[in-house]
């Protein structure tokens, strides 16, 4: 699957070049209320920080890792409310705003029109929507080391497994706009995007459990997102984390061929 993409993403000329003209066009089309939604997108994930990883981590007090490690309830959150504000970010741009551009404003058969095919504007699309996620993730990075609850180089190794995190969901979403047939298909998604920010070892780690349900958490994609970053920022990165990043790869390059085939057969016909 990564043979059918990477290639594709290495050289900027031509297919590069033509996927950035799509970012670009969305940076250009910019409103001064687009900035309002970005705000809300990011104080979410703060406020949850601040009112359970403070708050209620004041009841809790301290949680035991994995790997045995002793860390207090607010650095144990935060990391999963960076890597879901990294998720959240990623796919508000290619599932709402993708299928209004895609089924409704009709944005990409004018597109189509020039040079640039249907797997170029899927890429141009994640760009933009890792801007919009790359910007959340490092201001919540910001917020995590002035409050003590990790190092400055720790957080900045966690950058780009954040940036990994909104390229697999970006890709997921985008897949999954293609597929779907009008705006009250979004209530599903709407759920399904809580029921992963729930239960993603966010609050509670995976071992809480029972067996059978921790293995069905431990197989999402925003769990897998959660380990990798909460790995780099508490200090406790092993063989686990590989694992971590090799299926956030995998989602990409997967979301990415659908997209792209999708896209095709809706597009060109």
């Amino acid at each position: 699957m990564l043979t059918l993409v990477l290639p594709r993403l290495l050289s900027f000329e031509g297919m590069g070049r033509r996927s950035a003209s799509v970012a670009e066009r969305n940076v250009a089309a910019l409103g001064s209320a687009y900035w309002l939604v970005m705000l809300g997108g990011f104080l979410e994930p703060v406020l949850y920080l601040f009112s359970i990883g403070v708050g209620v981590g004041k009841l809790i007090g301290d949680i035991t890792l994995p790997g045995g490690e002793v860390v207090d309830y607010a650095t144990f959150v935060a990391p999963a409310m960076l890597a879901a504000s990294a998720m959240s970010g990623a796919l508000s741009e290619t599932t709402f705003n993708f299928f209004g551009k895609m089924k409704f404003m009709r944005l990409y058969d004018g597109m189509l029109a020039t040079p640039v095919r249907p797997i170029e504007i899927a890429l141009g699309e994640l760009g933009w929507a890792m801007i919009r996620g790359n910007i959340y993730s490092a201001a919540f990075l910001v917020i995590m080391v002035a409050m003590d609850l990790t190092t400055p180089a720790r957080a900045l190794a966690a950058f780009p497994a954040t940036v990994l995190v909104g390229f697999a969901f970006g890709a997921a979403g985008m897949a999954t706009a293609t597929l779907i047939r009008s705006w009250q298909d979004f209530d599903l998604i709407g759920s399904a995007q809580f029921a992963l920010f729930l239960f993603s070892g966010t609050f509670v780690p995976a071992t809480a459990y029972p067996e059978v349900v921790r293995w069905l958490v431990e197989v999402t994609p925003l769990y897998r997102s959660v380990d990798l970053v909460r790995g780099i920022t508490t200090g406790t990165v092993g063989w686990i984390q590989v694992v971590d990043v090799l299926y956030l790869l995998v989602l990409t390059a997967l979301g990415l061929t659908v997209a792209g085939r999708r896209m095709g057969r809706l597009l060109c016909k």
